[in-house]
């Protein structure tokens, strides 16, 4: 069978709701062990008991990713479970959208520290565990506001695009440890943070509009395309980001 994951172990972070949840349900139907964290505050009962119908050690840790502090403790909990890490997907991020002239000082550092820097320590840290064993799937969830431009969006649009560089970067300098670092770059999908907006009639249709396909994406098939990034059967893939749009990003 292919694109299975037995004998692996996984980390998602964000994993409360939304893509996270889908993910970490995911890697776990696929065959791997899954540690799954969020802000501390925020419950994963959910996602844990719909990872754990699949037959796979769930651990939940709660992670802040904006704390450095907590990255350590976090990763050092996870290797402490499990002994190893295998797959990161870096999922934790924000959107708080706000027209250019309006953009503050806050709202520019909320995403960056969040969307980047998080991202980017958390994925050091799982690095470090993964060099020594030669192998590693690390996976920054961007968006295709990475990949083109939205009005409203200036701040967030920026932190994608600057993840997406992360993982060319990233991708380059650990491949000879054996890592690959890719990301995938959603659409709109429906979920806690994007359901409000897409209720607005002229929202809704500006955004079908765009995708080809006339459909918004669903979480499950984001975490179909992290599911097959985090496999052997893409080891040949490698700092690349993989535009899971319904074909936006194409025109």
């Amino acid at each position: 069978m292919m694109f299975r994951l037995d004998g692996k172990v996984a980390a998602v972070t964000g994993a409360a709701t939304g893509l996270g949840a889908a993910t970490a349900v995911a890697l776990a139907q696929a065959g791997a062990d899954v540690a799954i964290s969020d802000k501390p505050g925020e419950s994963l009962d959910d996602t844990e008991a719909k990872a754990a119908e699949h037959g796979q050690r769930v651990f939940q840790h709660p992670m802040d990713v904006r704390d450095l502090e907590q990255i350590r403790k976090g990763i050092a909990a996870v290797a402490f479970e499990f002994g190893r890490l295998d797959i990161l997907v870096n999922n934790a991020g924000i959107n708080r959208p706000s027209p250019g002239l309006e953009v503050t000082p806050e709202n520019w550092d909320d995403h960056f520290n969040t969307n980047v820097k998080g991202g980017f320590f958390v994925a050091q840290e799982a690095a470090k565990l993964m060099i020594p064993q030669r192998w590693g799937r690390i996976i920054f969830i961007s968006s295709q506001s990475g990949l083109i431009g939205i009005p409203g969006q200036p701040v967030y649009c920026s932190s994608k695009g600057a993840v997406i560089q992360l993982t060319r970067t990233l991708g380059v300098e650990w491949a000879k440890h054996g890592i690959t670092v890719n990301s995938v770059a959603p659409t709109f999908v429906e979920t806690n943070l994007t359901r409000k907006r897409l209720q607005d009639p002229e929202f809704l249709s500006f955004v079908l509009g765009k995708i080809p396909r006339g459909e918004v994406a669903t979480p499950e098939d984001v975490a179909a395309a992290v599911a097959y990034l985090a496999s052997e059967e893409a080891g040949m893939v490698n700092a690349a980001t993989l535009p899971v749009d319904g074909g936006w990003t194409a025109w």
